[in-house]
């Protein structure tokens, strides 16, 4: 199967980076290997998503966003993949189900998955009373009691956070009394809140509920005894895996398996983008996921206008090219155009003047390592042959004309 744009992974940033995709009448594949909408789909509200504030689901705002793809002609592939060659022109992925994908761009939105207790009942309350987010999801705990799990800066200040919401917030801390793995900071902030309790030396070993969470048993792992809470939240913060192990010696990650990009959402491999939960970045929220996912596939769509405009232009042509770097703002750069213009004009179509505006096409400087403009090869077949002085004057606007035509005519 080929395709101009691959994403994988179906959540809000591959979604949008569909929409963004197909509409550039790119032909594009998302490919899920489980439910689309991702971490997303699990929100029971969405209430910070703009335009989306009354009864908005996580589900109904995904489903929405799967019809929106769709309606533009993206193909859903359900499957998962294994292996990836991303080096080179055309980019290859194979699947579990043994299919070969070929695409001119690919859009890694793999996402990532809160660390999960593994204990029963964190499963079945997900979305019920179960949580990883407290920007997502405090404010529908107004007045109520919950719990929060873990110790290190995002428990600690996330809870802090809930107390705008909540009546009482318990943070249930595995270590000595005193003893976190936060920032001081934030450390003493929590300590000092009045609707924040702690208990030491304890794990969560269970949730229950109905229809929605009720209780945890709460287990002290010195004296071994349990004892269950009332509580109508449970908040989970023990860490977040990003899921990029099929990416191992792939692409650049940092220590935690983060894919690293650029503003851009260009990765260490050109024409591989990385958006959403699975790149390393500030705030990882439905809304700056869909702005990974279009600034990705606007990059994506010019990347391969660039490419094949280059190939047509350069590669393919059988005249030498005057390739000229430049920004049309610069002064230099525009009498250098002209005095250009004037020199191929006199050669009468036996060189190919190229203008290369380095403020929309910096895949071609970097190509050539071009570090300023403006700035003038003379190529054949893409290899260059001559670099010229990017100032005329430097030499006299009549020995520069010279000095070009003597290369060209050669």
């Amino acid at each position: 199967m080929e395709y101009d744009l691959v994403i994988v992974g179906g959540g809000p940033a591959g979604l949008v980076a569909g929409i963004y995709g197909s509409r550039a009448k790119l032909k594009t594949a998302i490919i899920e290997k489980a439910v689309l909408g991702g971490q997303a789909f699990s929100t029971r509200e969405i209430a910070n998503f703009p335009g989306f504030f009354e009864n908005t689901t996580g589900p109904g705002l995904m489903k929405a966003m799967t019809n929106h793809a769709q309606r533009f002609g993206v193909e859903i592939i359900k499957d998962e993949v294994l292996d990836l060659e991303l080096e080179g022109e055309t980019k290859y992925l194979t699947t579990k189900k043994g299919s070969q994908v070929t695409a001119k761009a690919v859009i890694l939105a793999a996402g990532s998955q809160p660390r999960s207790l593994n204990i029963p009942g964190e499963k079945k309350f997900r979305g019920r009373g179960v949580s990883y987010c407290a920007t997502c999801d405090a404010e529908f705990f107004g007045d109520q009691q919950v719990v929060v799990v873990g110790n290190g800066d995002a428990a600690l200040e996330e809870a802090i956070f809930i107390t705008k919401f909540a009546s009482k917030v318990t943070v249930i801390v595995i270590h000595d009394e005193g003893n976190v793995d936060c920032n001081k900071v934030s450390a003493e902030k929590a300590f000092q809140n009045e609707k924040i309790e702690f208990i030491w030396n304890s794990v969560l070993t269970e949730i229950q509920g109905h229809d929605e969470v009720e209780s945890v048993t709460i287990k002290n792992i010195k004296t071994g005894t349990s004892r269950d809470l009332i509580t109508d939240g449970v908040f989970i913060y023990i860490g977040m895996v990003p899921q990029t192990e099929f990416l191992q010696n792939k692409i650049a990650k940092d220590e935690a398996g983060y894919i690293i990009t650029n503003d851009l959402m260009e990765t260490s491999i050109k024409g591989v983008y990385a958006v959403g939960d699975a790149r390393v970045k500030y705030l990882r929220q439905v809304i700056t996921a869909a702005n990974d996912g279009a600034i990705a596939a606007v990059a994506a769509e010019r990347y391969l206008a660039e490419e094949a405009d280059f190939k047509e232009r350069v590669l393919n042509s059988t005249k030498p090219v005057l390739m000229f770097f430049w920004y049309p703002t610069d002064a230099q750069g525009l009498s250098l155009l002209s005095l250009l213009e004037g020199i191929v004009a006199k050669l009468d179509g036996k060189v190919q003047l190229v203008k290369v505006d380095m403020s929309r096409k910096k895949g071609i400087a970097q190509k050539y390592n071009i570090q300023k403009a403006p700035s003038v090869l003379l190529l054949l077949k893409g290899e260059v042959c001559q670099e010229f002085p990017s100032d005329p004057y430097q030499v006299g606007a009549i020995a520069y004309q010279q000095l070009l035509l003597e290369h060209l005519t050669r």
